[in-house]
Order: C-alpha cells, then sequence, then structure tokens
C-alpha cells in the first residue's frame, strides 16, 4: 500500500492538499503533519513535524515508514511574514534572526524532510517529491526587488530540489522532484500582499490544490528538477 505525506498540513493549501488526496480513494493512505498536528474528520493519519527541529522530522518519517513507502511527498508549509518577519523593501530592513527563520523554514527544512522521507519512497515506479516555491525564488525573472529573504530562501529551495533531482536518478530512476508555485492564494501568508478576494486571479485553497495536483499528475521523469507554475508553465531559475 502507497502513501501519500503532506507536511504543512494546517494551512490553507497544505489542509486542502489533505483533503483533496483522501477524497481520491484508491487504498492509498494519507498523512497529514504540521507544527499543530492538525486533526482530520476523514481517515488521515495526523501527527506532529516542527520544520526547525530535524528530530521531529526524523520522527514523522519513522511513522510513515511503519506503514509504507510513499509514492508522494509534498512539502506545503512556507512563511513570508510572521512576528518580527516581513517582506524587505529594502537593504536597511535586513535582519539575521528573522532571516535564520525564513531560511529555517522555507530552505533548511524541506531539506531535511527529504534528508529523512526521500529514501522511503519507491526505488521503481513513479513517484513524486514536491515542495510549495514561489516565482519570485527566480533570479531570471527578479525585476521588482525587494523581498531580499523570501525570494533568496525560495531560489536556495529550488536548487535544492533541483540537486536532489540529481542525485535521485541514480537511486530512483522514476522518481519526480519538482518545485510548485501555487499562484495568489487566499490564505494567511498572502492576506497582507493580496487583491481584494473578488479580484480575478485569487484562488481558493481548493482551487490551488486542485490545480498543484494536476500539474503533478502530468509531470514526467524528465521534468524532475524544475519548478512549474499552477498552470504548468516552466519557472526559471
Amino acid at each position: 500500500m502507497t502513501g501519500a505525506v503532506v507536511i504543512g498540513a494546517s494551512g490553507g493549501i497544505g489542509r486542502a492538499l489533505v483533503d483533496a488526496l483522501a477524497a481520491e480513494g484508491g487504498g492509498r493512505t494519507v498523512f497529514a503533519f504540521s507544527r499543530s498536528g492538525s486533526s482530520f474528520s476523514r481517515p488521515i493519519h495526523s501527527g506532529q513535524i516542527d520544520l526547525a527541529d530535524e528530530t521531529s522530522i526524523a520522527a514523522a518519517a519513522e511513522a510513515v515508514a511503519r506503514v509504507g513507502p510513499p509514492d508522494l511527498v509534498m512539502i506545503a508549509s512556507g512563511i513570508l511574514h510572521q512576528t518580527g518577519v516581513s517582506p524587505e523593501k529594502s537593504l536597511r530592513s535586513l535582519d539575521p534572526t528573522a532571516m535564520a527563520t525564513v531560511f529555517a523554514v522555507n530552505t533548511i527544512g524541506p531539506a531535511l524532510v527529504a534528508k529523512h522521507f526521500f529514501p522511503l519512497m519507491p526505488r521503481t515506479g513513479r513517484s513524486v517529491f514536491a515542495a510549495l516555491s514561489a516565482r519570485v525564488g527566480s533570479i531570471e525573472d527578479n525585476r521588482l526587488g525587494g523581498w531580499y529573504t523570501y525570494r533568496a530562501s525560495k531560489a536556495a529551495l529550488n536548487q535544492i530540489l533541483r540537486t536532489l533531482a540529481i542525485e535521485a536518478r541514480r537511486t530512483h530512476p522514476d522518481a519526480i522532484v519538482a518545485g510548485l508555485h501555487p499562484g495568489t492564494v487566499a490564505t494567511a501568508l498572502s492576506r497582507p500582499f493580496r487583491p481584494d478576494t473578488d479580484a480575478p486571479g485569487l484562488f481558493t485553497p481548493e482551487v490551488s490544490a486542485s490545480h498543484l495536483l494536476r500539474v503533478l499528475a502530468d509531470l514526467k521523469p524528465g521534468d524532475s528538477g524544475r519548478v512549474f507554475a499552477w498552470n504548468r508553465q516552466q519557472i526559471s531559475a
């Protein structure tokens, strides 16, 4: 029996992904991990994970391993702002403590998830390891500046995914590693920066999750190591 793992399941997109995967059925076991350990009404395996704590990541991976190999691992966690953290408008706003917090969640955490979860994935047959990235992580596409830390953390995440994809070819030739840009979604992460709720191009978490799962379903091993937007458009590095 295969499993699908969602990390960041208490967030808007994460919860919608868990619900959509559970609704698919097919005998797949769905695991939902978050810092809060949020529970779900469906028969879903819920648990706690803290991306800033490798011990908790390893424990979550062990819980999944006891059930069976996951053919999908999706990291839906991310931080853009919180108390003491906000996107910078200029160099004078850079703060090393805030930068470390953002990198811990957006970059280092996903790398540690790969360290502990990717070896659990089947060595043959299609499998997907994916993480929410962002268009603003594209170095080539950066024309506005600002948001130093968030941009850099997502650019670094994209590099980690690319490097993982190269290593994975040696042991998991059918695996796909991808970054995903969900667009602008009505979640707490985007609330201070998004357009009006009725503006075109603003997705609900449920619509965003359906877009992302559709993108993942269409990807081939040759797409591994790349970053794709919700409409399957490839995003440059």
